[in-house]
C-alpha cells in the first residue's frame, strides 16, 4: 500500500505521480497502437444515402487517390448508384454520383431504373482511368458496364455496356501484364442453379474487345466468386477469393491468366465474404480478409477484418488487424500500393461508411498463426 505524504511534500508527490502515470499511459498507447498504420479515417461523415458497400480504390496518373462504392437506400434498391470521392491534399471531396442504373423513360414519364453494384477502378499504364460496374436486378441477372475519365476522375464519359457474356472485373481490380493485356478477375452466379464459378476476362485494347476463359471451377467442390490476382512473375499469377466452403480458394496460372490450375483451398478461413490482395514492390503479398471460421455453406460474421502477409502467396502470416467488434460488419476490402510505397485499404464499415486506412508495409511485423488461429 502506498502512503501519500503530508504537506509540503504532497504537491511534489502528486506531480511526480502524474508524470509517472503519463509515461505509463504513453508506453501503453505506443504498445497497443499498430505501428504500421499511418492513417485511418472515414471517406465521408455525411452522405445523401444511408447505406454503402463494395468500395474500390486507385491511384491515377497524376497521383490522385480515388475511391468509389455503391450507395443508396439499401443493396438491391433500384436507386442505388455509383459514388466517388477524390483525395485533394489531405481531405476527401464530398461523395458524387457518377453512374446509375437508369435505362430509359417511358412515354408516361416513368423512369426504368435498376440497382448498380460493385464498382472497380483501374488505371492502365497508358490510357484513361477506367471504372467498371454492374447493373441489374440481382447478381444472377446483372450485366457489365464501363466508363472512363481523361482528367483523373473529375469528369466521366457516358457508361457503355460490355459485350454479352462479359461482366468485367466482378469486385477486385484487374492486373496489367507486360504485353499490355489486362486480366480481369470475374465470376458468375447462375440464376438457374445458383452455382458460383470463377472465370477470367482479358482485353488488350482497354475493353473494346475481349477474351474469356471457361469456368475455372464446377461450382460444387468450391462455390467460388470474386477472385483477386497477385503477380508471382512476368506470366505467373496466383488467384485467391471467396468461397462458401470456409476457406479462401487459390489457383495458379503460368501463362498470364489464360489457363489455370485446379482450384484448391488455402490455409486461410473465409466466412463467405469478399477478399482482396496486392503484390508489393518488394515481392511480398498482402491479403485483406475476415479471419473467421464458419460452418461450410453458411455465412458467418464479418468481424474481425484482418491483413495477412506472404512471401510466396501460399504460406501466410498474420500482419495486422484492422477492425474487431462482435456482430458488426467490416467487409469487402480493396487494397493497392501507391508509388510512394504505402498501402491503401478501403472497406465497408457497418454498411454506413467507407473506411480508408494507410499502411506502411516496411513496418509490418509478421507473426505466425497458431493452429490456424489469429495470434493474440
Amino acid at each position: 500500500m502506498f502512503c501519500v505524504p503530508s504537506w509540503p511534500f504532497r504537491s511534489l508527490y502528486c506531480m511526480l505521480a502524474g508524470c509517472v502515470a503519463l509515461v505509463f499511459a504513453q508506453q501503453h498507447l505506443s504498445f497497443c497502437q499498430e505501428p504500421s498504420i499511418v492513417r485511418s479515417e472515414f471517406i465521408y461523415e455525411k452522405a445523401p444515402f444511408p447505406s454503402c458497400h463494395a468500395s474500390t480504390i486507385v491511384e491515377t496518373t497524376d497521383g490522385t487517390i480515388l475511391t468509389a462504392w455503391f450507395g443508396g437506400e439499401y443493396e438491391r434498391h433500384p436507386g442505388v448508384g455509383i459514388w466517388i470521392s477524390r483525395m485533394i491534399g489531405n481531405a476527401w471531396t464530398p461523395p458524387t454520383e457518377v453512374a446509375n442504373g437508369i435505362q430509359y423513360t417511358k412515354m408516361d414519364g416513368t423512369i426504368v431504373r435498376y440497382p448498380t453494384w460493385n464498382p472497380v477502378l483501374f488505371q492502365p499504364k497508358s490510357g484513361p482511368l477506367l471504372l467498371f460496374f454492374k447493373a441489374g436486378p440481382s447478381p444472377q441477372t446483372w450485366w457489365g458496364l464501363v466508363t472512363s475519365s481523361n482528367d483523373n476522375g473529375k469528369t466521366w464519359a457516358t457508361p457503355r455496356r460490355l459485350p454479352e457474356g462479359i461482366l468485367g472485373p466482378i469486385k477486385n481490380k484487374p492486373i496489367e501484364l507486360p504485353n499490355g493485356f489486362i486480366v480481369c478477375p470475374s465470376s458468375t452466379e447462375t440464376p438457374d442453379t445458383n452455382l458460383w464459378r470463377v472465370h477470367m476476362e482479358l482485353t488488350s485494347d482497354l475493353g473494346l474487345t475481349w477474351q474469356r476463359t471457361e469456368p475455372l471451377n464446377d461450382g460444387k467442390t468450391f462455390g467460388a466468386i470474386q477472385p483477386s490476382i497477385m503477380k508471382l512473375g512476368e506470366k505467373e499469377l496466383l488467384a485467391v477469393g471467396r468461397t462458401g466452403q470456409n476457406r479462401v480458394f487459390q489457383m495458379r496460372s503460368m501463362d498470364g491468366g489464360r489457363s489455370w490450375s485446379e482450384m484448391e483451398a488455402s490455409s486461410l478461413p473465409n466466412p463467405d465474404s469478399g477478399v482482396d490482395a496486392v503484390s508489393l514492390t518488394d515481392s511480398r503479398h498482402l491479403l485483406v480478409y475476415n479471419h473467421v471460421s464458419v460452418k461450410p455453406g453458411t455465412e458467418g460474421g464479418r468481424s474481425p477484418l484482418n491483413v495477412a502477409i506472404s512471401k510466396d502467396g501460399v504460406t501466410w502470416q498474420a500482419a495486422l488487424k484492422l477492425e474487431e467488434t462482435p456482430k458488426e460488419e467490416f467487409s469487402y476490402p480493396a487494397i493497392i500500393q501507391t508509388r510512394d510505397g504505402l498501402v491503401h485499404i478501403t472497406y465497408t464499415w457497418n454498411r454506413k461508411k467507407i473506411r480508408h486506412v494507410v499502411v506502411d508495409p516496411k513496418k509490418i511485423r509478421p507473426v505466425d498463426f497458431k493452429q490456424g488461429l489469429w495470434p493474440e
